[in-house]
């Protein structure tokens, strides 16, 4: 019998999927660099790489802990 999924773990993975959609959908509507024009080039990768890092972190710890039942 497996153990149901974690209610914080289903809300980490749905934010992490969502937020890099948005970063796909943005990136191809805009389809340049001007998406993240303000920012240096040496600071882009950076930022793509932590702001979905930092959501999904943050879903996670907002999200309630599943209780487990005593078996």
């Amino acid at each position: 019998m497996t153990a149901p999924v974690e209610t914080k773990v289903k809300a980490a993975s749905t934010a992490a999927f969502l937020v890099g959609l948005a970063i796909a959908l943005l990136n191809a509507v805009a389809a340049d660099s001007s998406l993240l024009g303000p920012l240096p080039a040496w600071l882009q990768a950076p930022v793509l790489a932590l702001v979905p890092t930092a959501l999904t972190w943050l879903a996670g710890y907002q999200a309630r802990h599943t209780p487990r039942s005593i078996v």
